[in-house]
Formats: C-alpha cells, structure tokens, sequence
C-alpha cells in the first residue's frame, strides 16, 4: 500500500495544481463509485447496458475509485496501511463472533 501512495504522490506532484481540496476529492469519489456501481448493476443487475453507451470493466472502475481514495489519503497524510490495519484490529476482536466461520454452525 505504502508503493502504491508513493506512485500516486510522485504523479500528483509532476503537476503544480497538486491534490485537490479535500471536499472536491470526496465529491470526486462519490462520483467514482455511482460509476462503480453502474457497471456493477450492468453486469450484475435489472438493467443492461444500453446499445449506445461504451463499454467499460469493473476492474478499471475500481481502479478509479482506489486511485481516488489513495490522492486523498495523500493530501490528508493518512498512511493507508495503518488505516487497514486499525480496520481489521477492529474486525478481528469487536466483531469477531459476529458471522459464522465456514464449518461452525451459528451459535457455536
């Protein structure tokens, strides 16, 4: 992770704009995501695409939407690695009985 927030920032800063603003980039991630999810619901989903619109791959929707959020860690010098690992110390103890393990029956 910390590779791929190091690749990122070296791009960004070839450029004298630099990060956006923290606002902008959320609103950019959000946007990211509705195009995420659209795909999604194109292959996944009720609604097809139509004959008019070009095809795009989720993998590369996905791709935007990291790329997205490491410009924001970034410019809010939030190291992801450790964000991750807070995360998953979280899920590992708070929530660690929460969902059944496969080969556990719930309840056990």
């Amino acid at each position: 992770m910390k590779q791929l927030q190091q690749e990122v920032d070296e791009y960004i800063s070839q450029f004298k704009e630099g990060y956006f603003s923290p606002l902008a980039m959320l609103a950019r991630l959000t946007e990211e995501l509705g195009e995420l999810a659209r795909e999604i619901n194109h292959y996944y989903g009720e609604k097809p695409k139509k004959s008019t619109e070009t095809e795009k791959k989720i993998e590369e929707e996905a791709g935007d939407l990291l790329f997205v959020l490491i410009c924001l860690a970034n410019s809010l010098k939030i190291d992801l690695e450790t964000a991750h690992d807070l995360v998953m110390e979280k899920f590992n103890t708070r929530d660690k009985d929460r969902w059944t393990k496969i080969g556990e029956k719930k309840g056990e």
